[in-house]
């Protein structure tokens, strides 16, 4: 049986989709994805094949700029007809207000979506795609997240980020002169996006062994084997050469499809991506921008290999687990959560994780009955799967990525806060979960203007 990480792009998207030792078949509903230079050639033919007439493009002022001059003289020589609606704020939140916009400002004439942006662009088109049932193409701006080819929107709905499964792209065009182009910040969040694969593939192993989620060893190593592609390109990428450019485009699309075939995004996301997505929430809360996403998600990674340093070193201990949860105090922990994620987001919060039986005391016992008898595989996956925090401290080095909460805007009670809180974003088991069943959860401490400092 073929191996992912040997397959193709064309295999990989293959309507037939592959059969896996997992027992799914894996496929995604992508019709065509064109990379590399002049990819943009490939428009009027892409929306034939797609049967839009009239595409709706969906864009803001920065990725107009970048694929305009490019992509206008193609629908102009064509005589392709086209709505648009192009968003003029500076910083645009992917929330109910952007949908609503879009939805508003829709040419009823048009019969399919053009999504020309990355991450938030990429998402508002899959969920306006879906709502109008309207075929979605995307042309891509700049390697900045891995979502191109996922079919989950990270979106913000009622002040709280969630994943929202719709449909992924019909069509994806990257052209490399739109890639190269990118701002250096792009290339950074690109980076760091693809950094944390690390420890969400780790993490969705450790879920596996203690939660019994399910998971698959074949959708993994096709993260890993693009991680590393990725990587091993990092000096050509600094340089900005147009194959390590397309390469490294491939390489995140590659892991969006893996989110795909998983139906979850767990091979792509785990604790460090929680850590952007709560302080996402604080700025909102604060009406203030955030840094890119895979920006912030470096710095989440960064943390998360840290607590693994300590945890590496720790011995479980079944009293203080015991001890902790039955000192828990449910009132103290609906307070924090209301405090930390507002009053519009944490009554949503309160309610999913008492449905859910979160803070069971008897689920946690099994839990913990499971981390303590596993707790040599666990450190065994961990070490694994995470290289040493030198390796990844000289990487985020190489591309002069923050390394703390103080570079991007937070106070290290931010990035406490964003732990603490990381558990309770929804039902996943990350390094912050498994913190909280061993009773060290809130023993974190983050110093100011440095990292994680321990374990008490």
């Amino acid at each position: 049986m073929k191996k992912l990480k040997e397959c193709s792009l064309k295999e990989l998207i293959s309507t037939d989709g592959i059969k896996c030792e997992c027992g799914k078949i894996h496929k995604m509903p992508i019709k065509r994805v064109e990379v590399g230079e002049n990819a943009l050639n490939s428009v009027p033919e892409i929306l034939n094949e797609l049967n839009i007439k009239k595409p709706f493009i969906i864009c803001d002022q920065n990725t107009s700029k970048a694929a305009f001059p490019l992509l206008m003289p193609i629908f102009e020589e064509n005589k392709i007809p086209y709505g648009i609606f192009q968003f003029e704020v500076e910083h645009l939140e992917p929330d109910e207000h952007a949908i609503g916009s879009i939805i508003m400002g829709f040419d009823q004439s048009c019969d399919g979506i053009l999504a020309v942006g990355s991450g938030v662009i990429n998402d508002l088109g899959k969920v306006i795609a879906s709502t109008l049932e309207k075929p979605l193409a995307t042309v891509a701006t700049a390697p900045s997240m891995d979502g191109y080819g996922s079919n989950n929107a990270s979106m913000i709905q009622n002040r709280l980020k969630v994943s929202l499964y719709y449909h992924c792209p019909e069509a994806i065009i990257a052209d490399t002169r739109i890639l190269q182009a990118a701002p250096f910040e792009m290339l950074q969040a690109g980076v760091g996006d693809m950094l944390a694969k690390y420890s969400s593939i780790c993490e969705w192993r450790i879920s596996h062994l203690i939660t019994g989620e399910y998971y698959c060893e074949n959708i993994a190593d096709l993260v890993r084997d693009s991680l590393n592609k990725i990587l091993n390109l990092a000096d050509d990428l600094l340089k900005r050469d147009a194959k390590a450019v397309e390469e490294v485009f491939i390489g995140l699309l590659y892991t969006g499809l893996a989110m795909g075939y998983a139906g979850i995004s767990r091979p792509a996301s785990g604790l460090e991506h929680y850590f952007s997505h709560v302080w996402e929430m604080m700025n909102l809360e604060r009406n203030k921008p955030s840094k890119l996403h895979g920006i912030q998600v470096a710095v989440g990674t960064l943390y998360t290999f840290q607590i693994w340093e300590e945890l590496k070193k720790y011995k479980p201990d079944r009293q203080k687990a015991n001890d902790f949860m039955q000192s828990f105090d449910d009132i103290k922990w609906q307070a924090m959560v209301h405090r930390i994620y507002g009053e519009i987001a944490a009554p949503n919060i309160i309610k999913t994780a008492q449905q859910e039986g979160r803070n069971d005391p008897e689920l946690h016992q099994k839990r913990l009955n499971l981390i303590i008898d596993n707790w040599d595989q666990i450190l065994e996956i961990v070490n694994s799967e995470m290289p040493e925090y030198e390796r990844i401290l000289s990487l985020m080095n190489k591309f002069s990525l923050p390394l703390s909460a103080d570079d991007i805007g937070f106070s290290q009670k931010d990035a406490h806060d964003a732990l603490i809180a990381s558990r309770e974003v929804r039902n996943k088991y990350v390094t912050s979960s498994l913190l909280w069943d061993l009773g060290l959860l809130y023993d974190i401490e983050f110093p100011k203007n440095s990292g994680f400092m321990g374990l008490e």
